[in-house]
């Protein structure tokens, strides 16, 4: 599975819970509905978005917020600090509740949000997909097609997603 270089860690054993399209990055063109995908470990943002950013390329620079829907995540606090800098958490009514977006300076990276009671096989195969190069699918779609939409079945996979991958 393909991974951007990072500074941090996001793995978890043998797999990956951060992984991005080849080539994302802030100056880069839009790449479809999502730039990669995210598996937190729990519904707790706060908790989580520290060591997703520090995963993040180093040449990316600050993110300075992270928006999310407020009807996927627990209760959270405003503002987290990273390394002394404060990074805004801005819960949306009208953000995708499939995604969350990290903000820079002038530019915003849609991540796709795996749940975090993903089982390991599904939840690999939503990243593998959401991160390879010219996906362009829905977030509900890749969890979907994955497994990795609670209660849902694999249904038969699209030219594209393999059932190997993970």
């Amino acid at each position: 599975m393909m991974s951007a270089p990072h500074r941090g860690t996001l793995q978890d054993a043998d797999i990956t819970r951060l992984a991005l399209k080849p080539g994302v990055g802030p100056r880069s063109s839009p790449t479809g509905f999502v730039d990669g995908a995210w598996w937190p470990g729990s519904r707790d943002l706060g908790a989580e978005v520290p060591p997703l950013l520090k995963a993040l390329p180093r040449a990316w620079g600050r993110i300075e917020r992270v928006s999310y829907n407020l009807a996927t995540w627990g209760p959270t606090a405003r503002i987290v600090l990273l390394d002394g800098a404060a990074v805004h958490l801005s819960g949306y009514r009208s953000q995708h509740p499939d995604t969350v977006d990290l903000v820079g300076r002038d530019y915003r990276i849609t991540l796709l949000v795996v749940p975090p009671d993903t089982v390991e096989g599904a939840a690999a195969r939503a990243i593998a997909t959401a991160s390879s190069a010219g996906n362009t699918d829905r977030p509900a779609d890749l969890l979907t097609a994955s497994g990795a939409r609670p209660g849902t079945l694999i249904p038969e996979l699209r030219p594209g997603l393999s059932r190997s991958a993970g």
